[in-house]
């Protein structure tokens, strides 16, 4: 896999469909996309098993100046993880995290209420879940969502990317109990290397992703 390259998330997302495939058909899976750019992507997983979607939201903490570096990530729940080796190599202070944390808990609420229209958030107990991004590079984002998933006790949590670099989806065995990664190509710099089309994904795509691939009504979590 190591020229292997994605036309879109689209294309993405049903390529990592076809390595979930033991998770098809099941009532108790659950796909969880990260916002923005992972709901395209789990659209397509939650289309190919026959699975409910919904959101898991999780923002980044960029370092300041240089936000593309992630010194860690924060989920909706307040579950917080932090990269000790970017926080300590960097120096960075605590009232930095802090101011940091304060303005990405405020954009992580106003994708709450944009996100789901009043509907409370999905319930992981006793579930299998599944994790979706478009990609990982550090993988703080993913990390902090699945030590936040963890804390409703799923039955099973998988995390599923279609493309990261080997050490980080290793990295994150210790947090998952499958982590499925369609390609790990090396050398590995950035996420949107391995797309033709990585152009960003709006509210206004996720909120059409959710309302197409509804809850089913069997389904024991609706």
């Amino acid at each position: 896999m190591e020229t292997w390259r994605f036309a879109d998330r689209r294309q993405a997302g049903q390529v990592l469909a076809r390595q979930l495939g033991a998770y098809a058909g099941r009532a108790d899976v659950l796909v969880l996309g990260l916002p923005r750019g992972g709901v395209p992507v789990a659209a397509e997983v939650a289309r190919a098993l026959g699975a409910p979607l919904d959101v898991f939201t999780v923002r980044k903490l960029g370092v300041p100046g240089h936000e593309e570096l992630a010194m860690g990530a924060v989920a909706s729940d307040g579950t917080v993880v932090l990269d000790p080796q970017v926080v300590g190599g960097l120096g960075i202070d605590r009232t930095t995290i802090d101011r940091t944390l304060e303005a990405e808990r405020r954009e992580l609420r106003r994708r709450e209420e944009a996100y789901r229209d009043g509907r409370p958030s999905p319930q992981l107990g006793d579930r299998t879940v599944i994790l979706v991004d478009d990609g990982l590079a550090t993988g703080s984002s993913m990390r902090a969502a699945a030590l936040a998933a963890r804390e409703q006790r799923p039955a099973r949590l998988v995390i599923a990317v279609p493309v990261a670099p080997r050490r980080t989806c290793e990295a994150l065995a210790d947090v998952a109990d499958d982590v499925v990664c369609a390609a790990t190509p090396e050398p590995f710099q950035a996420v949107g290397q391995w797309y033709d089309d990585f152009s960003p994904t709006s509210d206004d795509e996720v909120r059409s992703a959710l309302r197409t691939i509804a809850e089913r009504p069997d389904d024991p979590g609706a």
